[in-house]
């Protein structure tokens, strides 16, 4: 009987210690990459601390929404690692011991002249008819288990160790069984509207990807100063990237001039961008910001093209022709100022200096068409509740 495909995953990280201030889970962002890269969609994440039923619930309710479960964590030798101990019982399978798995355990001790201290021997128990994968950084073996349509993968917690375990089991076990497929993904940003206000143009459009051939997942994030819309499409390479061609080109046509970029470019990148081709520079004077203007031009590869050394103001003197308002966020305060550079910019046909402002005729705002708009005040209210 061939082997189910894998389109569906759910991650628990497991370790009381994750549920604290002190540290964070960052095995499964590494986990989602690779998955995605396989076609396969994570359905959800938990962390779990190190208590056996609470980690035997999350598993029995990861199972039937998930064709692959992957867990993090728990394969130490100490009492409070209870993957092993756990993933058996659900599985109801005995635990036994893996010569195998000892003598590697022990060869890796006396490498470092030390004798293995008899608790290792727990990291030897394998769940009877589990594969234990091996560990080339560390003692704790890893366990791959298959039942009922599920498998159901567990890894050690130590990034260094996690990493090769799980690349070895993405190209081993997951890849082939994945239809060769992949996730791919679009990131469109937006400035000059709340994200209620993009929600009312985009909806229209994005809803009706959910029932073609090559369906487009999209979400709507906001954050001061700009909208960001993710796009997804599972799919072959050029099915998938054909389909978030057209679906970010309809986008763009109804974003109009509130588009920053379609291609995930950032605010500031995409001034850099404007100023270089218009063989423009640009130099900042600032007060009250710190220079985080400066910073945000200057954070781009090449900016020495077009970015002049900036000028910094005290509290209390002035920094330029810029007034920073105390009630508006400083977020929103840069996004607004590279906003006019970029205004200015559009000003200027490509490859030509600019003239000065006394002999030229300078277009009113109404006919510009530069490709942002300046930060609509409302939107930082809105991303802050």
């Amino acid at each position: 009987m061939p082997a189910a495909q894998m389109s569906r995953a759910v991650i628990l990280a497991v370790g009381s210690e994750l549920l604290t201030p002190s540290r964070i889970d960052t095995n499964s962002l590494f986990v989602t990459q690779r998955l995605n890269e396989l076609g396969v969609r994570v359905r959800y994440k938990a962390v779990v601390g190190d208590h056996h039923d609470d980690l035997a619930e999350a598993l029995r309710l990861a199972m039937p929404r998930a064709d692959l479960v992957v867990i993090s964590g728990g394969l130490g030798p100490t009492d409070d690692d209870i993957t092993r101990e756990t993933v058996a019982a659900v599985f109801g399978l005995p635990l036994d011991e893996d010569q195998d798995v000892v003598a590697s355990i022990r060869a890796r001790f006396a490498a470092r002249g030390l004798p293995m201290p008899a608790i290792n021997l727990r990291q030897a128990l394998v769940p009877r008819g589990a594969v234990a994968l091996a560990n080339a950084k560390g003692t704790a073996p890893g366990l791959w288990i298959e039942r009922s349509g599920v498998a159901c993968v567990a890894l050690p917690g130590p990034a260094r160790e996690l990493h090769a375990m799980f690349d070895a089991v993405a190209r081993d076990r997951v890849a082939p069984r994945s239809g060769g497929h992949g996730i791919f993904r679009r990131v469109i940003r937006v400035t000059g509207r709340t994200e209620s206000h993009v929600e009312e143009i985009a909806y229209p459009v994005y809803s009706r990807w959910r029932s073609v051939p090559v369906p487009i997942e999209t979400s709507i994030l906001a954050s001061l100063g700009q909208i960001e819309l993710h796009l997804a499409a599972r799919g072959a390479t050029e099915d998938a990237a054909r389909a978030l061609d057209d679906a970010t080109t309809e986008l763009a046509g109804v974003l109009g001039r509130d588009l920053v970029s379609s291609d995930g470019s950032q605010l500031e990148a995409v001034v850099g961008r404007m100023l270089r081709e218009r063989g423009c520079r640009v130099a900042v004077a600032e007060s009250c910001t710190g220079g985080l203007v400066a910073s945000r031009l200057t954070d781009v590869a090449g900016s020495s093209a077009y970015a002049a050394r900036p000028a910094l103001g005290r509290e209390g003197q002035s920094g330029g022709a810029f007034t920073v308002e105390p009630e508006q966020p400083i977020e929103h305060v840069i996004d607004m100022v590279l906003y006019l550079v970029a205004a200015f910019a559009v000003v200027v046909a490509p490859g030509r200096r600019p003239v000065p402002p006394r002999s030229r005729s300078v277009p009113s705002p109404s006919s510009w068409t530069p490709a942002v708009r300046p930060p609509a005040r409302e939107q930082a209210t809105e991303a802050a509740a």
